[in-house]
């Protein structure tokens, strides 16, 4: 099958296997408006190839993804239109990985922040590299954190062991991610995708209507949030968009960015 997507967001295809990658190496794989876009649409494109029976998603070079690309998030302070855009499709994305009906297996390569860490948690099974971290720092920038740990993190962990992380924005390393339930475990950096695509294998060899209707009861668990925190998370979220104190946070984010 022929995928159609805007560029920065790559699938291959290995027999059963889909394996998803995120491609924007020199930004980190940073999402901007197009990977933002194709993260969007790929779930429904996948759904619709009937060779395909397992996913692998992970990032070009170094990074998983380390969130939203600061100058693209920097153009919502003065563009509405993109700033409900962002939130409608951000909205999008959550809502189709929910209902994708095949196994998803992150490959977490390296840091995942923001909309990264976001990504990885939505999967199905989470493997992360020894190298590799979770972080959610929409707090730091005065945001709440509406589309990340705010809604999903608290039906995956203990909320009292990842509160501090989520009101601090600070790193998860892998270990501790899967000690908190944010992960499912730790592979070596090196043999992180021939782990992800050996289990994707086996998962595509399962039966496919017993393994989607399994998925389907799981996922029901996440989804109530949809209807709940979600709707308040993103709600909240536009909100905080608008305040001086994240126009100001995010600016020298940028700008420290810049100096580097």
């Amino acid at each position: 099958m022929r995928y159609d997507l805007p560029d920065g967001l790559t699938v291959t295809s290995d027999g059963p296997v889909r394996t998803v990658v995120i491609d924007r190496p020199d930004e980190l794989n940073a999402v901007n408006a197009d990977v933002h876009r194709a993260l969007a649409q790929v779930w429904r494109q996948m759904a619709a190839d009937r060779e395909a029976r397992a996913v692998v998603l992970t990032g070009a070079g170094r990074a998983f993804s380390a969130g939203g690309d600061l100058d693209w998030i920097t153009s919502f302070l003065d563009d509405p239109v993109a700033r409900e855009e962002s939130i409608r499709e951000g909205a999008e994305i959550i809502e189709e990985m929910l209902r994708f009906p095949l196994p998803v297996i992150a490959a977490v390569n390296g840091a995942a922040t923001g909309l990264g860490a976001s990504l990885a948690v939505l999967c199905d099974v989470v493997l992360m590299s020894d190298r590799a971290y979770l972080a959610d720092p929409h707090v730091a920038v005065g945001l709440v954190a509406g589309d990340g740990g705010a809604a999903f993190w608290p039906l995956l962990t203990p909320i009292l062991r990842t509160r501090e992380y989520l009101y601090t924005g600070d790193r998860i390393d892998a270990a501790t991610a899967v000690a908190v339930g944010l992960a499912s475990r730790v592979v070596a950096a090196d043999e992180l995708r021939a782990e992800a695509r050996e289990l994707a294998v086996r998962l595509a060899a399962q039966p496919p209507e017993a393994l989607r209707g399994t998925k389907r009861i799981v996922n029901m668990y996440l989804s109530q949030a949809l209807g709940g925190p979600m709707q308040a998370g993103f709600a909240a979220e536009v909100v905080t968009m608008r305040s001086p104190e994240h126009r100001e946070r995010l600016l020298a984010l940028r700008q420290r960015a810049r100096a580097r």
